[in-house]
């Protein structure tokens, strides 16, 4: 009887694990770049902060997104702990973690480059975990 038990809510945890509600994960993790530890994407590459954008919201729009692309959330994705949701201009949204807006920056080739740390007189910054 009780490894009936046992066996039923181990199957029930299994399913709850693997629904799609219950397994967000953070859109970001953490990795060693050239200059240390970043937030990376989930293709391993660095992502950066603008100075610029300020309140949640993000400033770097038109030409400046397609040289800095948003890390961009799904239309499901929900904030959690540091990560939130930031709606930008054109009413699609994207990520933020600790309210700075991430986006990775289109001349990095690699995973782990940081060609962005630092870029146009400094307002762009690896985002540190």
């Amino acid at each position: 009887m009780i490894s009936k038990t046992v066996a039923a809510i181990a199957a029930a945890a299994l399913i709850c694990a693997s629904s799609p509600a219950f397994a967000q994960m953070a859109p970001a993790k953490i990795a060693d770049t050239a200059k240390g530890k970043a937030l990376v994407d989930g293709k391993g590459m660095t992502l950066y902060t603008f100075d610029k954008d300020a309140g949640g919201k993000s400033m770097c729009n038109g030409p400046c997104a397609d040289n800095w692309p948003p890390l961009m959330a799904s239309a499901d994705a929900k904030a959690m702990g540091d990560w939130t949701i930031v709606t930008r201009d054109d009413g699609k949204t994207m990520w933020a973690y600790k309210g700075k807006p991430l986006y990775t920056w289109k001349k990095d080739g690699a995973p782990g480059d940081t060609s962005g740390d630092g870029f146009n007189n400094g307002v762009w910054h690896m985002a540190a975990p």
